[in-house]
């Protein structure tokens, strides 16, 4: 035994000698079980006094690394590498559960996971169907990208000029007058809803929403201390008009509302954009679902805009595809300025081979065309869904023909969407998004989707689905 505490360290010999035997164990060189030399002997080959040396046997007794037998003798015990493996490791859980950011809902864990398996019926998915996104189309456009050095290279704090130059035109159609300096490239709706919160918002501050909102099934706020409060349309005005502490914003989703297909009437924008311009309350409009519209639509709140009152938010991610992770900010100048310069320092800008591929979309008419051919496929998939409701739910539930989108909004006429449910339809591959990761009260509504499964399996899961809550319902 050559090894020896060093004295002239500022760490105890006690702790020396805890370090070195616990190395001896974790090398394999004492195996569980191994029989310690006498203390005697020990103490006299590391050059220790006995009593440092019990000092030493009787921490790692403590922590369950040594053990006594009958007698005197000293081991090591049979749990010992486990217990020093875990001492060695950091405590992650810990880690993860005093962390910032708070976990999804475990029905949201499941529904991210299980979207991943193939088997799988999504009956409630918000996004295309592979065979509805332009794929060959975005192929070929490749060939006729020009790119430079400067153009892939990181892109500017606000993203791409061609990009914002090319949103400035096409925004005009939405009644939308801006300029490129107030427009800013973010990968997606999710990272604008996150700048926001970090880069607007203190913590403490309220954001208020609808009764049924997006936002309630992911963590973009609630993560750096924000509130959420949900309101109904009629207590609206008296929510806005009251006194909130903090710096509060108003979540709004006008067009084609996530998760209820809802549409605002023209009255309503303008009744609410009024109520929160008298409040002094700063709006968030999430617009990106708008160009799916089966019917033509009046301005969004943005068009009426006159005091830089709302934060607008697109996005190709419903449209042209999610994996482009390519969308925008139109807002005044001093939140532009404050969001692209904390996305600089969260990514060093947006994808800039997916900006140079949406530029060149926007700007050579491809957009648009592809728009009107998607539009066309959503309403028959619509109106399939709508008459297998008809066929099987009719009795048992109610909705609202879709206004465009993705999503129809099924009702049930007693409250039985529970997670009991969401793990009885996982159980036969019918995968659901119940209406309590929107509202966690909620136990009466389904978020359906016609945009992702096939015709097939629409009828197939709709069918099981009506099977599986007629026997939760029987007496």
């Amino acid at each position: 035994m050559n090894w020896k505490p060093d004295r002239t360290l500022s760490i105890s010999l006690a702790n020396q000698i805890v370090h070195w035997i616990t190395e001896q164990i974790l090398n394999g060189h004492w195996p569980n079980g191994t029989k310690l030399p006498s203390q005697r002997q020990l103490a006299l080959s590391l050059g220790v006094n006995r009593s440092t040396l019990q000092e030493a046997i009787d921490e790692l007794k403590a922590d369950g690394i040594l053990c006594s037998k009958i007698g005197s003798s000293t081991f090591v015990s049979n749990d010992s590498w486990n217990i020093l493996v875990k001492q060695k490791q950091p405590n992650w859980q810990k880690y993860i559960e005093t962390s910032i950011h708070k976990a999804n809902y475990q029905t949201i864990q499941l529904i991210n996971e299980f979207e991943q398996d193939e088997s799988i019926i999504r009956l409630s998915t918000g996004e295309l169907s592979p065979s509805l996104l332009p794929t060959e189309k975005i192929q070929h456009s490749l060939q006729h990208l020009k790119l430079d050095g400067k153009a892939i290279g990181y892109s500017s704090p606000q993203g791409s000029l061609a990009l914002r130059q090319a949103l400035v035109h096409y925004l005009k159609k939405r009644n939308i007058e801006t300029t490129v300096g107030n427009i800013c490239i973010v990968s997606g709706g999710l990272q604008a809803l996150q700048l926001i919160a970090v880069g607007l918002l203190e913590p403490g501050s309220t954001v208020l929403q609808e009764e049924y909102s997006y936002l309630n099934s992911v963590h973009p706020f609630q993560s750096y201390g924000m509130n959420l409060h949900s309101i109904s349309s009629s207590t609206e005005q008296m929510v806005i008009q009251k006194k909130l502490r903090g710096q509060n914003i108003y979540y709004a989703i006008p067009t084609l509302h996530n998760p209820t297909g809802a549409i605002w009437s023209q009255q309503r924008k303008e009744q609410f954009y009024e109520q929160c311009l008298a409040a002094n309350l700063p709006i968030i409009e999430d617009d990106v679902y708008f160009e799916l519209a089966f019917e033509k639509l009046s301005p969004p709140l943005k068009a009426i805009d006159s005091a830089g009152q709302v934060v607008y938010l697109g996005s190709v991610s419903k449209t042209l595809s999610p994996g482009l992770r390519i969308g925008w900010v139109v807002a005044p100048t001093p939140v532009i300025k404050r969001i692209a310069d904390i996305k600089m320092q969260m990514d060093y800008g947006s994808s800039a081979f997916s900006q140079e591929i949406v530029t060149h979309w926007l700007t050579n008419g491809l957009y648009e065309e592809h728009i009107i051919t998607l539009k066309s496929e959503l309403q028959k998939r619509a109106l399939y869904m709508e008459k297998l409701l008809i066929q099987h739910f009719s009795d048992i539930a109610s909705w609202e023909k879709s206004k465009g989108g993705f999503y129809i909004w099924l009702k049930f006429h007693h409250p039985i969407v529970t997670s009991e449910l969401f793990y009885k339809l996982l159980k036969q591959k019918i995968l659901i998004n119940p209406g309590y990761i929107y509202e966690p009260k909620d136990a009466f509504h389904i978020r359906l989707s016609y945009a992702y499964a096939s015709e097939e399996e629409l009828r197939v899961g709709l069918i099981c689905l009506q099977k599986t809550v007629s026997e939760k319902t029987k007496p």
